[in-house]
């Protein structure tokens, strides 16, 4: 299973969570809006970390992080049949490094290129805490 952070107010990033959300049903992606500052803080990431870029966690192993493009990609090659077209994208000279500098111009941009929600988006699929992110089993 891999947690998901995305920006949770961002029409570009609430689509696209929504397409994996379709695609995915919950098998192995998970959500979290970067605006839940209590889950993120369960797992040590800070809104300072959110600036960079979607963050991609192995639920199973939580200090196996992917950010930013890096995550997109590794998105892209769980998901079915997605393994064989990054490793292309990966292997085409120049692309990647593209890749990279498109991915940040639209996360520095996405509110003015993509527009801004009203609301914070909550997927149908939510990460729920795992022991190993120490919140199992604490009380007030």
């Amino acid at each position: 299973m891999y947690h998901i952070i995305y920006d949770g107010n961002c029409n570009l990033c609430v689509n696209l969570v929504r397409v994996l959300e379709q695609l995915d049903r919950g098998d192995r992606f998970h959500y979290i809006p970067m605006q839940d500052q209590a889950t993120l803080a369960e797992y040590g990431i800070t809104a300072q970390d959110c600036e960079m870029g979607m963050i991609l966690i192995n639920a199973d192993a939580p200090n196996q992080r992917w950010q930013g493009s890096d995550a997109a990609e590794e998105i892209g090659r769980l998901l079915p049949g997605g393994a064989a077209f990054v490793a292309l994208y990966r292997a085409m000279p120049g692309v990647k490094w593209g890749g990279d500098r498109i991915y940040e111009q639209i996360r520095d941009n996405r509110y003015t290129l993509f527009g801004q929600r009203p609301t914070t988006y909550e997927s149908v699929y939510p990460a729920q805490p795992t022991c190993e992110t120490g919140s199992c089993g604490k009380t007030g």
